[in-house]
């Protein structure tokens, strides 16, 4: 996976600029029709809400999508925070790698 500095688009974003206004549904209908509680839709459209297992595969049954373009969409942006947001990048750098998984990978690629 490439890591930027820019911030990757939301799925948030992905729903609201592609898919509901063009279609011009309301967060309202998309509820009605995903079988959604409305305010987890308006979560989500306003990057309130992290994206779920169940509700990629709610969107790509409502969209004709796969549900892996929305958990791919979700992924990515939850690995830009973690890598850009000083408290958690610390806690990630303090991880340090095992010396003798590190050595058996060599050894067994040889």
């Amino acid at each position: 996976m490439l890591i930027t500095k820019r911030k990757p688009v939301t799925a948030g974003e992905i729903l609201v600029e592609e898919f509901m206004e063009p279609l011009g549904i309301t967060q309202t209908e998309l509820a009605e029709k995903a079988g959604l509680p409305r305010k987890h839709v308006n979560e989500l459209c306003r990057n309130r809400r992290a994206l779920t297992a169940d509700t990629a595969l709610i969107l790509s049954r409502v969209f004709g999508t796969s549900p892996e373009f929305w958990l791919n969409t979700q992924r990515r942006t939850d690995i830009w925070e973690a890598l850009n947001t000083p408290k958690r990048l610390l806690r990630i750098q303090r991880a340090k790698p095992i010396r003798r998984i590190a050595s058996l990978r060599t050894a067994l690629s040889a």
